[in-house]
C-alpha cells in the first residue's frame, strides 16, 4: 500500500477500467493482468490511495463479474460503477460520477493499465491544479511516437484543445506532446460538461476530452502538468506493451532497492515483485524471483535460480537453487540446492535444509538437519535432531494426514519411513532402513528390519557365466591363495 498523502486529499478519484482490451487476445480482462505481481487495477488503485480520496470509484463493464470480484478480494474500500455499453471515455466517466451524487472538490480520473504512474506524480497533478486555480488540469508528456494519442493544443501556458488521433489535422498529428489521459477535474465542471457531451467524431463516441472544450468555452483554465518520464503515461493494450511494462517496473523496483543498499548481481535475470520487502546488505544471485509479500532480511543470499513465494528469510540466511511458498525460513539458515518448501514449513535458526528435500508443513527446530533426498511432510523435528538420507516421513494413508514428530537431539538413519502418526523421543535413534510405526521412547534405538542372510555360492549357480560371476571366482580364488600363503608361512 502507497503512503497516503493528506494534504492532497482530494473528494475522489475515478479509475476507468472498462474496456475490453481486445488486442490483449485473452479471456481475462485487461486490467487484471499482472504487473510485478498485483494486476494492473490494483496497481492504479495503490497509486491513486496516495491522494487519500474520499471515494475512490472504479469503473467497470466487459466480464464486469470478474474485475469485482476481484476487487472485492484487493480493495473492498472501493465502489464499483458499471459502464454498460463502451461508448467512450466521457461515458465512462459519467457512469463513475454516478456513483457519487453531490460530490464536489476535486476529482482526480486515471486509467486501470498504465502500471508505471508513480503516485508522486498523481500528488504533483493536484498540487498544479491547485496553484494555477484551474477548472481542469491535464497530464501530458513529449513521447518519441505520438501514433495513436490525443494531442494537446495550446495557447500560452493554457490548453486549448485535446485532439483525438483520428480527429487530427496533418499539423496536429505532428504535435509530440499528448495526452495521457489523466485529470483532475472541479467537479461542477466534470459535471456540466458530461452532461454537455455528444458523439460528434469519427468514432460515435463520447470523448472525455470534449469536456475541455466545454471549461474553455465557458472561460474556465484549463492547465497542464508536462511528466518529464513519459514511460509513466505509457498504456497496455496487448502482451507485447505487458511484457515492456513488467521489465520497465521491475527495473525500477531493482533501482529502487540497489539505492537502498541490496545486491542485485544480474538484474536482467532478477524479479522482485511490488510486494516484497528487503533489507541492507541482502544479496540476489541470477535467476532470483521473489514474489508476494516476501520478505528477506539484512546479510541473506538468495539464488542463484530461487524463487521464493510470499516467504520470509532471516538474517543471513542462505537459499540456493530453492523453489520455497509460504514458508518461513529463520536467521543463519542454509536452504539447498534443489529443495521445495511448501506452504506450511518454518525453518528455526541455523536449521539446515539440503539437496532433494521437500517439505510440507514441517517445523524445523533450532540447528536440526534434513540433509538429503528426503520427503517431510506434516513434521515437528526438535532442536539439534539429524534426518538422514532417503528418509520418509509417511504423512498419508489414503485419507487422512497425519503428523510424525522428532524430538530434540534425535537421530534418524538413512533410508528409514516414519508412518504416521508416530512420536520418536528426545535423545532416540532409529536404525538405517527401518520403518517405525510404534513411537519410540527417549533414548531409546528403534530397529525395524529383516535379519540378513547370506547365500553362499547363489551367484554361481543362478548368474553362471555373466560379468558378476566371474568377478565373483575371481575374489573367490584370490581370498583362498591369500589363506593358503598365510597358512604356510609365506
Amino acid at each position: 500500500m502507497v503512503e497516503q498523502d493528506s494534504q492532497s486529499r482530494v473528494a475522489a478519484v475515478v479509475i476507468m477500467a472498462a474496456g475490453a482490451g481486445t488486442r490483449m487476445r485473452s479471456a481475462i480482462p485487461k486490467v487484471l493482468h499482472r504487473v510485478a505481481g498485483k494486476s494492473m487495477v490494483a496497481l492504479a488503485i495503490d497509486t491513486a490511495d496516495a491522494l487519500a480520496p474520499d471515494r475512490l470509484v472504479v469503473v467497470v463493464g466487459h466480464q464486469r463479474e470478474l474485475v469485482a470480484e476481484h476487487l472485492a478480494e484487493v480493495a473492498p474500500h472501493v465502489t464499483i460503477a458499471v459502464q454498460e455499453q463502451p461508448l467512450g471515455t466521457g461515458d465512462a466517466v459519467r457512469a463513475g460520477l454516478s456513483a457519487l451524487p453531490g460530490v464536489s472538490g476535486e476529482v482526480v480520473v486515471t486509467s486501470g493499465d498504465v502500471p508505471l504512474l508513480a503516485p508522486e506524480t498523481l500528488v504533483d497533478l493536484v498540487a498544479a491544479h491547485r496553484a494555477e486555480a484551474n477548472a481542469v488540469t491535464v497530464l501530458t508528456a513529449v513521447v518519441p511516437d505520438p501514433t495513436g494519442y490525443g494531442r494537446i493544443v495550446r495557447e500560452g501556458d493554457e490548453i486549448a484543445r485535446i485532439v483525438e488521433q483520428s480527429d487530427a489535422t496533418d499539423a496536429e498529428l505532428g504535435l509530440a506532446e499528448i495526452n495521457a489521459g489523466i485529470y483532475v477535474f472541479d467537479a461542477a465542471t466534470l459535471g456540466e460538461g458530461l452532461a454537455a457531451l455528444q458523439a460528434r467524431n469519427t468514432q460515435g463516441e463520447l470523448y472525455l476530452t470534449d469536456v475541455i472544450a466545454h471549461a474553455r468555452a465557458a472561460g474556465r483554465r484549463v492547465g497542464a502538468l508536462m511528466v518529464a518520464d513519459y514511460l509513466q503515461t505509457e498504456g497496455v493494450n496487448d502482451r507485447i506493451q505487458l511484457a515492456e511494462r513488467a521489465a520497465e517496473l521491475n527495473r525500477r523496483i531493482l533501482s529502487r532497492w540497489m539505492a537502498e543498499g541490496v545486491t542485485v548481481l544480474d538484474p536482467a535475470t532478477t524479479w522482485v515483485h511490488a510486494g516484497v520487502d528487503l533489507a541492507e546488505d541482502v544479496t540476489l544471485l541470477p535467476g532470483t524471483s521473489l514474489e508476494g509479500a516476501t520478505s528477506v532480511s539484512r546479510g541473506a543470499v538468495i539464488g542463484p535460480d530461487t524463487t521464493l513465494i510470499d516467504v520470509e528469510v532471516g538474517e543471513n540466511a542462505r537459499v540456493l537453487r530453492t523453489h520455497a511458498e509460504l514458508a518461513v525460513i529463520g536467521p543463519d539458515v542454509t536452504v539447498g540446492p534443489f529443495s521445495y518448501l511448501r506452504p506450511g514449513t518454518e525453518l528455526a535458526a541455523r536449521a539446515h535444509v539440503g539437496a532433494f528435500v521437500e517439505m510440507k508443513k514441517a517445523v524445523i527446530g533450532e540447528g536440526a538437519k534434513v540433509p538429503h533426498l528426503t520427503y517431510c511432510g506434516d513434521a515437528v523435528v526438535g532442536a539439534g535432531s539429524n534426518i538422514g538420507a532417503g528418509t520418509i516421513f509417511a504423512n498419508y494413508d489414503g485419507v487422512g494426514k497425519y503428523t510424525t514428530t522428532v524430538g530434540e537431539h534425535s537421530f534418524v538413519g538413512s533410508d528409514s519411513v516414519l508412518v504416521a502418526p508416530v512420536q520418536i523421543a528426545d535423545g532416540a535413534y532409529v536404525a538405517a532402513g527401518s520403518t517405525i510405526t510404534v513411537d519410540v521412547g527417549p533414548g531409546e534405538l528403534a530397529v525395524s528390519r529383516g535379519q540378513q542372510r547370506n547365500i553362499k555360492g547363489w551367484v554361481e549357480r543362478k548368474r553362471a557365466g555373466t560379468p558378476s560371476a566371474q568377478a565373483a571366482a575371481a575374489a573367490l580364488a584370490a581370498h583362498e591363495q591369500e589363506a593358503t600363503q598365510m597358512e604356510s608361512g609365506e
